[in-house]
């Protein structure tokens, strides 16, 4: 079983930063994803980013692209979200999951952690 603990949230002014962390623990994370979703009020959850243990392969929606950074800290088993100027429109709960394998199916979630960018 693999289970995921978010921290990292809280309010930021638009134009800020923040970095969200996930770990990862139950099992070694070979051959798993670890992606990074968010979800707003009367919103469906989003897909953000997403990084291949092996091989750090990362992917992005085009909202976030060229803000956001998915990183991993394998030592650690930690999956990173480094935000960087935050829009009020990121304003979410943003959670964690892992996949295991092509294409992704992602089965196990985290408990999210609130992300507020004020304007």
């Amino acid at each position: 079983q693999v289970q995921l603990a978010e921290s990292g949230g809280g309010l930021v002014q638009a134009g800020g930063s923040l970095r969200l962390a996930c770990v990862v623990s139950g099992r070694t994370l070979s051959g798993y994803r670890v992606g990074w979703f968010r979800q707003s009020p009367g919103k469906e959850r989003a897909f953000v980013a997403s990084i291949v243990w092996n091989g750090g392969i990362t992917t992005y929606v085009g909202s976030v692209r060229g803000r956001f950074t998915i990183s991993r800290d394998s030592a650690k088993n930690t999956v990173y979200l480094q935000m960087n100027s935050l829009k009020p429109d990121d304003t979410a709960v943003y959670t964690c999951a892992a996949a295991y394998g092509s294409p992704p199916n992602y089965g196990f979630w985290g408990q999210g952690t609130q992300v507020t960018v004020s304007s």
